[in-house]
């Protein structure tokens, strides 16, 4: 194994996505980029930097010493965790060698003892060795690039789940099953994956023609559900009665899922238990969409779709001509609302209108068709708790706290 610090360099423009916890722990496919750089590098030991911000709700999330120097007398790999996919070149980093990327951003770098305690000084590893470039965009730093990132991780993700060599190639005369196991029906060529205490209803259809589908541990699919591979489906979560999820989705932890949702990536603890449709987006924890709720993820034009990662920041290119909404931690909305290409909905939100959601909008709006106001924290705070307890969590003081820090920030007459 290979001791390594993985930091947060609080660098580039990721709200929501980061309002609550660090780059590395943001669901970027099947699994967190944390959780694949350890499988794909073989990590361990393993040391945590993160913005002082978010190191006591880090701390309490992971079991590694947090913004603490390594206790390691030997090189140290340090590897940014906003690095989704790991370049093949980072394994075989020498001593002082760094690889950035074509702006010069640190990916990683192999470290000496001295210079990863700088590290977590600075957060900024202070590698005087040569710089390798890595041609290939791997950083995060705008919300929309877990849709850039997205099919490659949840590939990647999948071949790891089950220990199989990743590849494109189909073998030769691929076998093609047609299962029928109490009502369930499965066929295709690619890997079902059913944990033992996972379980599927009669009159389920599980799709494998174009990728592999993994249900992991209590996850649940009910009668009439239909599942496309690739997808995930994490432990605890449910999809509901004749939902129809398509390729590329990951579900996390302890969510209800039904409609139609394609190319989507929850967080964890969320629920769109009704129909609407969901493509190309990214899901907090702690949501809840009211029924009917549907976001647009193509433009009528089929072009490039131009988004905003803050709302008073520029209008940039995504590159990206499906994209749909970035949906940040606690955001609710009432039946049958519609979100537009390309928003950015920031934590707190919640959204009673009869007109669209459109653009970037402020962390902690309170949106109904009689204006817009700041949605009161105290009010914000029981909401909050009242949707944590339906999953049996009780939010920690240092959980409250950090809600409290950022509608401090975020707060409007």
């Amino acid at each position: 194994m290979t001791p390594a610090i993985v930091f947060d360099d609080a660098r580039g423009e990721l709200a929501p996505l980061t309002d609550l916890r660090p780059t590395f722990d943001i669901r970027t496919g099947a699994l967190t980029t944390l959780e694949r750089l350890v499988r794909t590098l073989d990590l361990g030991p393993i040391w945590l930097v993160v913005p002082g911000s978010l190191a006591t709700l880090a701390a309490k999330r992971h079991s590694s010493p947090v913004n603490v120097p390594p206790s390691h007398d030997g090189p140290v790999l340090a590897i940014n965790g906003r690095c989704v996919l790991p370049p093949p070149r980072v394994a075989g980093l020498v001593l002082g060698e760094r690889l950035v990327d074509q702006s010069g951003e640190l990916i990683a770098a192999r470290l000496t003892p001295a210079d990863a305690r700088l590290l977590v000084q600075a957060a900024a590893p202070a590698s005087p060795g040569p710089a390798t470039a890595c041609h290939e965009p791997c950083l995060l730093s705008r919300p929309w690039h877990i849709r850039t990132f997205r099919d490659r991780a949840i590939a990647a993700d999948l071949a790891l789940l089950v220990n199989e060599p990743m590849t494109d190639a189909l073998p030769q005369n691929p076998p093609r099953h047609s299962l029928r196991a109490d009502g369930l029906t499965a066929f295709g060529h690619h890997r079902l994956t059913i944990e033992p205490t996972a379980k599927v209803y009669p009159g389920a259809t599980l799709d494998l023609e174009q990728g592999p589908i993994y249900l992991d541990a209590y996850a649940v699919v009910r009668p009439g559900a239909i599942i496309i591979g690739p997808a995930y489906v994490g432990p605890h979560s449910t999809v509901l009665e004749r939902a129809t999820i398509r390729p590329n989705t990951a579900i996390g932890p302890w969510c209800k899922v039904n409609g139609e949702v394609g190319g989507t990536i929850f967080q964890g603890y969320s629920n769109k238990a009704h129909d609407g449709y969901l493509g190309d987006s990214f899901i907090g924890e702690w949501v809840n969409l009211g029924a009917g709720t549907t976001n647009s993820n193509l433009l009528n034009t089929y072009t490039q779709v131009i988004a905003r990662a803050r709302p008073d920041g520029p209008n940039e290119r995504t590159g990206e001509a499906f994209l749909g909404a970035t949906i940040g931690d606690h955001v609710k909305t009432a039946i049958c609302t519609r979100i537009m290409t390309g928003a950015v909905l920031h934590t707190g939100s919640m959204f009673a209108t009869t007109a669209p959601v459109t653009g970037c909008v402020p962390a902690f709006t309170w949106a109904t068709d009689a204006g817009t106001r700041a949605f009161r924290l105290d009010k914000f705070l029981d909401v909050a708790r009242a949707a944590m307890a339906r999953r049996r969590v009780e939010p920690s003081e240092a959980y409250i706290a950090a809600l409290q820090h950022l509608h401090q920030g975020h707060a409007r007459p």
